[in-house]
């Protein structure tokens, strides 16, 4: 038995999974009577293929990983649920992830009856890996850390990451939603010496398209082997295979738009600080920022009766008093200033 087949639940690793018809079939045929779809309304008639080879190909080549260390899910959230029903028993195994993070991990974990362990960062929002380390045990099953964090907006040091690659026997994720807006590289370049490693990217931010739901996990060949059997057959329809497929094209756009918005972010930060309401600014190496206000809700509420929203925070720990505030056009990023200055 591999080490990761160790740490996979019982039931995943002797499932059998459902082979649907394009799974058996590879190629080109001239009639297909395989699937019971309708022979009319071409290209729609027809199941997409369940595994985006065509588009593994593209996306594997402007990642410099293998086509085969890929997973496409339906955004981030399918991977993040699908990682936790692989390598997780429920009433008996448990996740670590640092607090405060993106909710969609405890809410995975809570939907699979998992227990979710909670590691404070320290006050700045650093990342200590020796208190997350002391709250593993040995039902301690994956680890998530999104590194740059939301919603603090921070890089996790990565020292502190690479000790938890080093020391933690089981799988460790590291969600890369807002790497493009950051200044260091992808841990993608460390899935062959991490071999419990699972990177998560989405199109959702940097390419603009959050409205296509597309995420990417990209992990060793035994682990996306195991979520592709987990994962629905036909989880990726045609058109956002197509859609992406065609984006993919336009690298210099997603170029350009990151650069605009790293450049609006500072500019944002500047006009900010000048304004008397906002107390604080957090460092920011994603596509927005998190600031700390005298009254987050009520300035919340203020924003909201003008047609303007922003995240509250208040209730997130560690973010008592804090807006998470995305970076958007010069424009708008001219009313969201204007309307901080009246209230």
């Amino acid at each position: 038995m591999t080490e990761i087949s160790k740490l996979v639940r019982d039931n995943i690793r002797n499932l059998k999974p459902y082979s649907c018809a394009r799974n058996e079939f590879k190629g080109e045929a001239s009639v297909y009577l395989d699937a019971n779809e309708n022979p009319m309304n071409a290209p729609y008639n027809r199941y997409p293929d369940p595994l985006q080879e065509a588009l593994k190909q593209k996306i594997a080549a402007l990642k410099y990983v293998r086509p085969s260390q890929l997973m496409l899910g339906v955004g981030s959230d399918e991977p993040i649920d699908l990682v936790i029903r692989i390598f997780c028993r429920p009433e008996h195994d448990n996740i670590v992830a640092i607090d405060p993070t993106y909710g969609m991990y405890g809410v995975c974990a809570d939907v699979n009856d998992v227990e979710y362990r909670k590691v404070l960062l320290n006050s700045d929002f650093t990342f200590d890996a020796g208190r997350l380390l002391a709250a593993v045990d040995e039902r301690t099953k994956v680890v998530f850390l999104c590194s740059p964090n939301n919603p603090t907006g921070n890089l996790l040091d990565s020292n502190e990451i690479r000790r938890v690659l080093d020391e933690f026997q089981g799988i460790t994720v590291i969600d890369e939603a807002y790497i493009d807006f950051a200044q260091k590289p992808s841990w993608l370049n460390e899935l062959d010496r991490y071999p419990r490693l699972i990177v998560m990217q989405t199109f959702s931010k940097a390419w603009g398209l959050a409205s296509v739901r597309c995420g990417m996990a990209f992990a060793s060949e035994e682990i996306i082997d195991y979520i592709n059997k987990v994962k629905y057959p036909y989880n990726i329809n045609m058109l956002t295979q197509r859609f992406v497929y065609e984006q993919l094209d336009y690298e210099a756009n997603k170029d350009r738009w990151v650069a605009m918005l790293l450049r609006q972010r500072e500019i944002l930060r500047e006009k900010l600080e000048s304004i008397p309401l906002v107390e604080k600014i957090y460092p920011s190496d994603a596509n927005f920022l998190l600031i700390k206000v005298p009254d987050a809700t009520a300035v919340y509420n203020n924003l909201v009766n003008r047609g303007i929203i922003v995240r509250n925070r208040n209730n997130i720990s560690l973010c008592l008093g804090c807006l998470r505030v995305t970076v958007g056009t010069e424009s708008e990023n001219g009313i969201l200033i204007n309307a901080l200055k009246e209230i």
